[in-house]
């Protein structure tokens, strides 16, 4: 049996980093680390491709070869991902859809033979099993939460390292918070499963030995949801890079109370995280009441992203605009604490009700929704009505994005973030820094108008904080691409 699985098409956001890829030599950022673990657990008789069309064309002899097509994809995806199934089932062949887009919208999507919907080690093998005797149903779901200590090691040999700026592994799923926007609870649930600490390390040591070396992305949907086991398994990590030369920076997604624990905050730092995603969404206290992220009221979150950063971890910081207890104010609100606080990667997006989440249903039980939502927060687009004029809401959002993406704007929040951040990751410059940093001089430090703070960034760096040099360089060129990308949106 020949099975074709197929990671669509991103559209150009904040998180594809497209226009910064052309500094490193890589064509994606991330690759898709749910197919590589499916892929581990298909039948060892099979043979199997995967073609990433944001690394490569999808091309009818891989469809030609193929016997079945097996799809999966993120909402934001969700185009790319029908055009697949489209194109597959025109040639023929037995179409399988599963992940996070299907998961929560299986009914929007046609062409497709069969649904294996939810988390894949409790659905695929009920698929697989009548797949064998013919007898395969049209969906496959169920609510159970697998344990995950039994999840196979990824297939890395069906990618090409050099093709990706950033490899993945998992440690946990789910997350013990309830924010009303959030689809993560929906698809993975608020009891965090995590792996054991064996099974992290050997999945790292499989990434290794496949010649892997640079920075990797910890994809829980919150890291610390579960602080007990992260603390039992980050010494074991510690150990494990220290023993094979750090060949690993890591980065992962935290809820803020982890700025709260210091011992926590000292074993990332220890274990070389040098980066942690935040969803911050505002600093009006209303709004994050309303939207349920009570972990983030009471507490000082300018102070709480200072400590991380003088822990020697980047603060990246997800914010939202469009609650409906947002004050006409909202906007200069959020530009002034994403400036004060120096989070240089600022992903600020609008409202959207995600499918089945809280949200959802509370605005449709409202009459307010007005469509689904495409899954990219940066397209300008609400897909409920919201309690502020929506004119004046998507013309201030964007004023935001303007604001803070303007070169002297951003080059003042990287200096910020330098002031208080003290570099702490290890590892060694490699050639594809080098060339980086050719890459940015030519382009930002010759061409492009914001020459001056660029150099004016490098020297400062270079004379007081040496050890984070090759981190402003890739702040630099990571702002070339935000940039480019509030252009295409305005």
């Amino acid at each position: 049996m020949n099975v074709l699985m197929v990671w669509p098409k991103y559209p150009d956001t904040f998180w594809s980093f497209r226009h910064s890829l052309k500094f490193i030599g890589k064509k994606a950022a991330f690759a898709p680390l749910g197919l590589l673990t499916v892929g581990a657990m298909l039948p060892t008789n099979w043979s199997k491709k995967l073609i990433d069309i944001n690394v490569e064309a999808l091309k009818d002899e891989d469809i030609a070869w193929a016997d079945i097509v097996m799809v999966s994809a993120m909402i934001v995806q969700k185009e790319s991902a029908q055009a697949v199934l489209i194109q597959a089932k025109e040639a023929g062949k037995i179409t399988i859809a599963g992940g996070p887009v299907f998961t929560t919208g299986h009914e929007g999507f046609t062409h497709v033979d069969h649904f294996v919907l939810g988390e894949a080690e409790v659905t695929l093998p009920l698929f697989l099993a009548d797949f064998a005797k013919g007898q395969a149903c049209a969906v496959y779901q169920s609510d159970i939460r697998p344990t995950i200590t039994e999840t196979p090691i990824p297939l890395w040999s069906l990618i090409a390292f050099k093709n990706y700026a950033t490899m993945a592994v998992q440690n946990s799923r789910g997350c013990p918070f309830n924010c009303e926007f959030c689809d993560i609870i929906v698809m993975n649930g608020r009891k965090p499963r995590v792996k054991d600490a064996h099974q992290l390390v050997c999945e790292l040591d499989s990434l290794k030995c496949a010649g892997w070396q640079g920075a990797v992305f910890i994809v829980d949907d919150n890291f610390i949801g579960n602080k007990p086991r992260v603390k039992e398994m980050l010494p074991k990590l510690i150990a494990w890079q220290k023993e094979h030369g750090y060949p690993f920076k890591l980065f992962t997604e935290a809820s803020v109370n982890l700025a709260a624990d210091d011992e926590l905050l000292v074993l990332m730092r220890d274990a070389n995280f040098f980066k942690v995603f935040l969803g911050i969404e505002t600093p009006i206290a209303e709004s994050l009441e309303e939207c349920r992220k009570t972990q983030n009221t009471g507490v000082d979150l300018a102070e709480a992203v200072r400590k991380i950063q003088r822990h020697g971890m980047q603060v990246m910081g997800g914010f939202i605009v469009g609650f409906d207890t947002d004050p006409k104010h909202i906007f200069t609100a959020q530009v002034d604490f994403i400036q004060k606080t120096g989070i240089v990667t600022a992903m600020v997006g609008l409202l959207n009700a995600l499918p089945k989440t809280a949200l959802w249903y509370r605005l449709e039980k409202e009459g307010r929704i007005l469509r689904d939502t495409a899954g990219n927060n940066l397209d300008g687009i609400l897909n409920f009505v919201p309690r502020m004029d929506t004119q004046y809401l998507i013309n201030g959002y964007k004023s935001i994005l303007n604001e803070i993406y303007s070169p002297k704007k951003y080059y003042e929040r990287v200096h910020r973030f330098m002031h208080h951040y003290k570099p702490a990751v290890r590892g060694t410059v490699s050639r594809v820094d080098i060339i980086a940093f050719a890459k940015s001089v030519w382009h930002i430090g010759i061409w492009s108008r914001s020459n001056y703070l660029y150099w004016q960034l490098l020297i400062r760096t270079f004379f007081t904080k040496i050890k984070a040099f090759p981190l402003a360089v890739e702040l630099a060129i990571q702002g070339e691409h935000f940039r480019k990308i509030v252009h295409a949106i305005d």
